[in-house]
């Protein structure tokens, strides 16, 4: 089994850190956050994320933003300060390219940014689905301790692919439900139940993750959180978040982007109506105008 430094605790990172302890690895795990460190059973607490990191075979970080990224590895004291000269360093937090990019070149070690999708459900289960970049070597390296936690593992390139590869999928993800959601808002309004359009475009060309897997409606896929009262899954700000990093990464690169940029303002919107900790396929209560599902 390997040692292990984990850094980040939050929603996702703390059922991460459970599911490596779980596989038997010694792990040590470190959070601005006392009490977040305590939701990690058979793990160790350490006094700084230095401390988590040393010694260790694989550190692995959570982060909110770029910044704190660069700061954990780069600024004085940091991770890379700790480790030792065979160690793979891994940071799953979602970030802009550029950032990623900066601190795989910065560091003396190899370094793999892995964005994750699958939300905190995904998180728990251990299926979420990484995407990787950075060396292959590394990779191949990394991949057993990926595996622990998630279903499916991609190496899509070198520094900074795993990030493209994340702002690329959650753009398409937002795009698509917003317009899964419009086509139910539609069926509402012409008298089509929700049951008989899942059942036509679920097995038509209409068929996609947003309607198959994860319905904005309640009752033709029992699992998905508009059975829950859109509780997340991947609350709404987070895809702000993400439709804004997209969007980053579409200015720089000169890509032309017209629904990625329509879907962040409607997202936007959302969250300042109040809906940042929904689920973010209850942007449909939006779309109907606020009038709740018959």
């Amino acid at each position: 089994m390997a040692r292990i430094g984990f850094v980040g605790l939050g929603n996702m990172g703390a059922p991460m850190a459970r599911n490596l302890v779980k596989a038997g690895h010694d792990v040590a795990v470190f959070d601005l956050s006392s009490e977040a460190m305590t939701r990690v059973e058979g793990a160790r607490p350490a006094a700084s994320g230095a401390e988590a990191a040393r010694g260790a075979e694989f550190v692995i970080t959570m982060l909110p933003a770029g910044k704190h990224v660069r700061e954990a590895w780069l600024g004085t004291g940091g991770l890379a300060a700790a480790m030792g000269p065979d160690a793979v360093l891994l940071d799953c937090s979602t970030i802009d390219v550029a950032t990623a990019r900066e601190v795989a070149a910065a560091l003396p070690r190899p370094f793999l940014d892995a964005p994750v999708s699958g939300g905190v459900m995904g998180a728990e289960a251990g299926t979420l689905t990484f995407m990787v970049g950075g060396p292959a070597e590394a990779f191949a390296r990394a991949e057993p301790i990926l595996r622990t936690m998630g279903r499916t593992i991609v190496h899509c390139g070198e520094a900074g692919a795993g990030q493209a590869a994340k702002a690329c999928n959650n753009m398409l993800l937002a795009i698509s439900m917003i317009g899964t959601c419009e086509a139910f808002v539609l069926a509402e309004k012409l008298g089509l139940s929700h049951q008989a359009l899942f059942e036509v475009a679920s097995k038509s060309s209409g068929q996609c993750w947003s309607l198959n897997t994860y319905c904005p409606v309640p009752g033709p896929v029992p699992a998905s959180p508009a059975n829950r009262d859109y509780r997340p899954g991947f609350a709404a700000a987070l895809m702000v978040k993400d439709l804004g990093l997209a969007q980053q990464a579409a200015g720089e690169t000169g890509a032309a982007t017209p629904m990625g940029a329509r879907a962040l303002e409607l997202y936007r919107r959302f969250v300042e109506e109040g809906g940042a900790e929904t689920d973010f396929s209850g942007i449909i209560r939006m779309l109907r105008g606020g009038r709740e599902s018959a």
